[in-house]
């Protein structure tokens, strides 16, 4: 498989790059910086651009049989941007199968019907920005007839895998609180091949 991954720099998007290199797997990354990409996912086959230029998407995803997206909001429009030109690529090469990372935000309320987390007192952010963002990805997913899964961690530090995930189809594990970065990584990069979660949100902590 050959795996397109936009985001590969970041915290859970390097740990998901290292996780298909090791596997044998091909990787494309569309990064902004080649050389902390050097630092930090060395192996991949990079595309250097913005993943808000159309042509610059075009190029990460040709040719490939599947992709991860585990760009995040940064306080900016970067995840709204560049989703709908992923989602245009994708369709033109005739990919199905992507994965993303999201926010527990945006899963569904547990006790109050018709509500994201974000929206009630679930959530314990008082900036929306971010989940507002995500929600747009969700809804676009949604529409676009993609087999699609979002991967939905809440408090995310850095660490090693624990293992004992817990996960939840559209919600979040009751009293859930952090699951580590490691952990993030695998199960998005298992799920990416297992499906199991198909044209769902899924929760996940410890």
């Amino acid at each position: 498989m050959k795996l397109a991954l936009f985001g590969g720099t970041g915290r859970v998007g390097s740990e998901i790059v290292r996780l298909a290199l090791d596997d044998g797997m091909e990787v494309k990354a569309l990064v902004r910086d080649e050389k902390r990409a050097m630092e930090v996912i060395s192996g991949a086959d990079f595309i250097i651009g913005d993943a808000k230029n159309e042509e610059d998407v075009k190029k990460t995803i040709a040719n490939c049989d599947a992709v991860i997206s585990a760009l995040n909001t940064d306080k900016t429009d970067t995840l709204s941007k560049s989703v709908p030109l992923i989602i245009k690529a994708m369709k033109e090469e005739g990919i199905k199968r992507i994965v993303t990372i999201g926010t527990a935000g945006i899963l569904n309320s547990r006790f109050e019907e018709g509500k994201y987390r974000y929206q009630t007192k679930e959530s314990k952010r008082k900036k929306t920005f971010a989940a507002e963002e995500h929600v747009k990805v969700y809804e676009w997913l949604q529409e676009s007839n993609l087999d699609w899964t979002i991967i939905c961690p809440t408090y995310l530090p850095d660490g090693e895998r624990y293992g004992n995930i817990r996960f939840e189809r559209d919600l979040l594990p009751e009293d859930g609180n952090k699951i580590t970065v490691a952990d993030t990584a695998l199960f998005t990069y298992e799920e990416l091949q297992n499906q199991a979660f198909l044209n769902h949100r899924v929760g996940i902590c410890y």
